[in-house]
C-alpha cells in the first residue's frame, strides 16, 4: 500500500499540476503514476465541494447548509469520473489511443488537484469578503477550474499521443459514450426489474395455489 502513496507518488502528483507535459509523460511511459493516490484526489474533491456549500458565507453561496448532502455529492462524483474514464478509454480504442484506463484513471484524478485547491481557498476567502466583492471569490474559483481543465485536457493528450484536434474529438465522443453507457445501464436496470417482477408473480401464484 505505501508504494502508492509514498512521498514520492504524491511529490510527483504534484509536480504534474506545474509540468504537465513532461508529468504525464512519465505516467504513461514510466509508471510513475498512482491510480489509487487519483481516487482519493477525486474523493477529496468531492468533500471540499460539498464543504464549500456548507460553510461558504451567503454572500457567495445562496444554498441552503440542509440541503448538502455530502454522501450523495460523492457519489455522483465518483460515478461521473468512473463513467468519464469508462467513456473515454472505449472511445480511444477505438481511435487507436496509446493510454490505458488506468492511465486515463491517473491524469483525471491529478488533474482535479487545482480545483480541489482552489475550493479550499475559496472558501476561506469568502468568509472575510464583503457585499460587492464577490469577484475575488468567483476569480479563485475560475482560476481552479480553467486549471483543472487544461490538465485534463493536456493528460489526455499526452498519454493517447493524440494532436489537440483530435483530443477535442475525443472529449466531445466520450460524453456521448457517457450518454450511451447511462442509456445503456438503465435499460439493462429496467429489464432486470421486470425479470425480476415476471418471477415474482409467478412464485406469488404458486404459493396462493398451493
Amino acid at each position: 500500500m505505501s508504494k502508492y502513496f509514498s512521498k514520492a507518488k504524491v511529490k510527483y502528483m504534484f509536480y504534474t499540476l506545474t509540468h504537465p507535459m513532461d508529468g504525464f509523460y512519465e505516467i504513461r511511459h514510466r509508471e510513475r503514476g498512482s491510480v489509487p493516490l487519483a481516487v482519493v484526489s477525486v474523493i477529496l474533491f468531492s468533500l471540499v465541494y460539498s464543504m464549500n456549500k456548507m460553510v461558504a458565507s451567503f454572500i457567495v453561496n445562496d444554498t441552503d447548509p440542509r440541503t448538502v448532502d455530502s454522501l450523495d455529492n460523492l457519489g455522483g462524483v465518483l460515478l461521473l469520473y468512473l463513467l468519464f474514464c469508462v467513456g473515454n478509454w472505449s472511445i480511444t480504442c477505438l481511435l487507436n489511443g496509446e493510454g490505458r484506463l488506468k492511465d486515463i484513471a491517473t491524469a483525471l484524478g491529478y488533474s482535479l488537484v487545482p480545483m480541489t485547491l482552489c475550493y479550499v481557498l475559496a472558501t476561506f476567502v469568502s468568509q472575510f469578503v464583503a457585499q460587492n466583492e464577490e469577484g475575488f471569490y468567483t476569480i479563485i474559483i475560475t482560476i481552479g477550474t480553467a486549471w483543472t481543465v487544461l490538465l485534463a485536457m493536456s493528460g489526455i493528450m499526452i498519454v493517447h499521443n493524440y494532436s489537440l484536434a483530435k483530443t477535442m474529438l475525443t472529449l466531445v465522443l466520450t460524453i456521448i459514450a457517457m450518454l450511451i453507457i447511462v442509456f445503456i445501464v438503465m435499460m439493462l436496470s429496467d429489464l432486470v426489474n421486470q425479470v425480476y417482477g415476471f418471477i415474482y408473480s409467478i412464485y406469488t401464484e404458486i404459493l396462493f395455489r398451493n
